[in-house]
């Protein structure tokens, strides 16, 4: 099947995990990950209708979706991988919503380049829910806490979280830890499922699941 197809299928299950959580249609949003996959495998998916997108390194994403961009201004791309502070200039220009805020350094860089270049991007603090040293993102412990900082001492307006759960645990817990997080934290929005897992995702109350290789397929 193609991305298209492929798409179809994916809005279906979000669709029937939704009805099954007894949520309103559409109150999870998809995020296409179309990383490592050039304009052209992605212009037939946005043909389809899709508008939101997820990048995981601005210097990829900043090959290819200018010129997309400025073909469908309607366009919605989010920064899901993680952010190096010398990369926060180019990130508030070319994203909307930048999903991997998880320091100090980087709060610091975001708040200035977003007062200098008077772009809001929607901004998510990432959650390291396993602990895992080797991943981006804050500790739990310090999520509710950070969240405060980032809006007190930064200026910046946080509205959500996310988190990318151990790939060899049951994914649950993590959602639930998020969920019971962003109310701690006060922020409604919540990303987190991916290819394997978006639906139990949004029976877990997720507002956006990043799903790449059950649309583009394989990279």
């Amino acid at each position: 099947m193609n991305a298209v197809e492929q798409l179809a299928i994916v809005k279906e299950k979000i669709a029937a995990a939704e009805r099954e959580a007894k949520r309103p249609t559409g109150s999870a949003t998809l995020v296409a990950v179309s990383k490592t996959f050039d304009a052209d495998a992605i212009r037939p998916v946005i043909e389809a209708g899709q508008r939101v997108f997820g990048e995981n390194r601005v210097q990829e994403a900043q090959g290819k979706w200018p010129a997309l961009k400025a073909e469908f201004p309607d366009i919605e791309l989010h920064l899901i991988g993680p952010l190096q502070s010398n990369k926060a200039k180019e990130a508030v220009a070319l994203f909307d919503a930048i999903e991997t805020v998880d320091r100090e350094k980087i709060a610091a860089e975001l708040a200035k380049e977003i007062a200098r270049q008077g772009r809001m991007p929607k901004l998510y603090v990432q959650v390291n829910t396993g602990s895992e040293p080797q991943k981006a993102g804050i500790e739990p412990r310090e999520a509710v806490a950070f969240v405060r900082r980032c809006r007190e001492t930064h200026g910046l307006a946080i509205e959500g979280l996310m988190c990318i759960p151990p790939l060899d645990e049951n994914p649950g817990p993590h959602f639930a830890l998020l969920a019971k997080l962003a109310k701690e934290a006060g922020v409604d929005k919540l990303s987190m499922g991916m290819s394997g897992d978006y639906e139990l995702a949004v029976a877990f109350g997720a507002t956006s699941v990043r799903v790449g290789s059950a649309i583009f397929g394989a990279r």
